[in-house]
């Protein structure tokens, strides 16, 4: 048998492996009777020596966390050397996510103990309010993407109105390039710091980005219903997050005065070059993953629905993640469960000169650690697409 590379099948627990030399191959015959598979713990180690982008996860307990970890099991250019979790430390992550142990992670350590010379790039889990501080004395060398909201908003003064807390980083905070992927992708490319979008904003903006930037729509009137899974309240214990509080219904919340409003606004706003002020109202429903916003506008003076259809369309027909569905087609959370996609459709509104955008897309993915990924893949020159090739879990 050659010495070459090549790819074979672990028939007995689906995994699949690569091996690089006949010794190995040798070796794995003797260990397993003869047959020319090996387990998936061996696979997991094989995999991780030979990836060469060294990756820290801060906050590897929440959900955002563990999504980056599930991503990066498929990426064969990333490989997890730190994980911190300050009220885990010591112990292994499957001890608090079971279905990361067949991965070989190093154990949890507080951030204090972190050896940040051990990696080359972070992504930012950690819950808003904390990240500033924490960002701020990482080594100047590393790249960072940053789930959390610290750096989202460029007035640091709107930052205290909307999350009740000064910002301890204005002068990083100038350095930090907005993390919407497919809109500001150069900025992104050369950026060390990149605030990664928050799930609401990035289903509301990526429909209406381009269809204000060719002056489609009206600036006013701009209504947003928007609809997520419970995992985007994160994993901390609350008591309107309990099963009893949550099944069976549906519950407006933040209303008027959700935090990503701002945000949204901000990104709307450049797109328009003009100030936008938006209704927006976020509805918690009973399920683990999801988002949808039904997004209602005002068309232009002589614009149509097939004229934002076509706008839609010549903006993201090279976009791997953004989909615009046939005509008439209703997106679905089912169509995009587990994946870094957004499907998006526009339909006329029974009264005239209005119409209605719908746009889905999974918050712990697109809208967070899928688009992070996305993210790192585009600072450090990988292929954006890199670790995401997942089609959606249905049903």
């Amino acid at each position: 048998m050659s010495s070459v590379a090549f790819n074979s099948i672990c028939f007995d627990s689906g995994c699949f492996w690569k091996i690089q030399d006949v010794v190995k191959i040798s070796k794995a015959r003797k260990q397993n009777g003869g047959k020319l598979f090996v387990n998936c713990s061996l696979n997991s180690k094989m995999q991780t020596s030979q990836k060469t982008v060294r990756i820290g996860i801060l906050g590897a307990s929440g959900y955002t966390g563990s999504e980056v970890l599930r991503l990066l099991a498929n990426h064969p250019h990333f490989g997890v050397t730190l994980l911190t979790a300050d009220r885990k430390a010591g112990q292994p992550i499957a001890s608090v996510f079971p279905h990361l142990g067949t991965q070989d992670l190093p154990d949890l350590v507080a951030i204090k103990d972190a050896n940040f010379s051990e990696v080359d790039a972070v992504f930012c889990c950690l819950p808003h309010g904390t990240t500033q501080e924490i960002v701020k004395g990482l080594p100047k060398d590393l790249k960072c993407v940053d789930l959390s909201a610290d750096f989202r908003l460029r007035d640091t003064s709107e930052y205290e109105e909307w999350y009740g807390q000064p910002h301890i980083a204005p002068d990083l905070q100038k350095e930090a390039v907005y993390g919407l992927t497919e809109i500001l992708r150069d900025e992104i490319r050369n950026a060390r710091l990149v605030a990664n979008p928050g799930c609401y904003p990035t289903s509301i903006q990526l429909p209406l980005v381009p269809l204000l930037k060719a002056n489609l729509i009206e600036h006013r009137n701009i209504i947003i219903d928007s609809k997520s899974g419970v995992s985007g309240a994160g994993r901390s214990a609350k008591e309107s997050n309990l099963f009893t509080e949550v099944a069976e219904g549906i519950c407006s919340y933040g209303v008027t005065r959700h935090r990503h409003a701002p945000e949204t606004e901000q990104g709307l706003s450049d797109a328009a070059r003009s100030n936008i002020t938006i209704s927006f109202t976020p509805h918690l429903m009973p399920m683990t993953r999801g988002m949808q916003s039904t997004i209602y506008v005002e068309v232009a003076p002589g614009v149509g629905i097939e004229d934002l259809y076509q706008q839609l369309k010549t903006s993201y027909q090279d976009e791997e993640f953004v989909v615009l569905l046939e005509k008439g087609i209703v997106p679905r959370t089912h169509s995009v469960r587990g994946t870094n996609y957004c499907l998006i459709n526009v339909f006329p509104d029974r009264i005239p000169g209005r119409a209605i955008i719908i746009s889905v897309i999974d918050n712990l993915v697109k809208g967070a650690s899928g688009q992070a990924l996305q993210n790192l893949n585009l600072m450090l020159g990988y292929p954006e697409n890199t670790g995401l090739k997942f089609q959606a879990l249905f049903p």
